[in-house]
Order: structure tokens, then sequence, then C-alpha cells
């Protein structure tokens, strides 16, 4: 058993999951996170954690064999995220708004440059 984010995280991109993610197994893309499945241990306290409800355990019926594939298939791609950060723009516009599934962005995450992650003799951005 694993979790799997759902097309509800499409456009919103909450992270407060992340936060309580014992093991580190969400992987963020442009505008939507995903768990990997071999990562995920099924503790399931990420769950209650997303307000937009869109981590579903893989026995339940959302957690089709495309959310399946899905989330594993990005999360090999995806950089790994495991702090919180502000959610999309209009996240809470878009929470629970169905067919989100064709906005799906295959892109990973920005990473943003930090003066921790930039070379000293490089100007900042």
């Amino acid at each position: 058993m694993t979790y799997v984010v759902i097309e509800n995280c499409i456009k919103c991109k909450y992270t407060d999951c992340v936060e309580v993610c014992p093991v580190d197994c969400f992987y963020e893309g442009a505008n939507m996170l995903v768990i990997h499945p071999d990562e995920c241990i099924d503790c399931g306290v990420c769950v209650p954690e997303c307000p937009a409800d869109a981590i579903v355990s893989d026995t339940e019926p959302a957690a089709t064999q495309e959310w399946l594939k899905l989330n594993s298939t990005y999360a090999d791609i995806w950089p790994n995220i495991i702090a919180s950060k502000a959610p999309l723009p209009d996240a809470d516009s878009e929470n629970g708004r169905e067919g989100k599934l064709t906005e799906f962005s295959p892109e990973p995450a920005e990473e943003i440059e930090t003066n921790a992650n930039r070379d000293e003799d490089s100007p900042p951005p």
C-alpha cells in the first residue's frame, strides 16, 4: 500500500503534507506534488494535512492506475521537496475545481537560487 496525490493538487500545490512526512517522499512539479510509491511508508500522516483532500490511499477508488503511474513516473524525475512553502497564487480558488488534469504540467518545479547555493563569485540573480 502507498498514498497517491490526485487531481485536486493540480494548480493548488499546498505543501502542508511535506512538513509532516517522516520519510520525505514528496516530489515537486510546476503545478502539483507527487508521492514516490517506493519511499512512502504508508503512515498516512499527510492525508489530514492536505487542505485540498488530494492525497488518498492506493486502495481507494480515486487512486486509479493513471494516478499511480503519474506519481511513480514524476517522482523519479522531479526534485524532492522537504520543506513547506507557499501554495500557488490561486490555490484557494482552484481547490475543488473539477477537470484540472488537462492543466497538469510535466515540468519540474523551478528551483529558486539562494545565496546558500550560489557560487561566491557569481553575481546575484
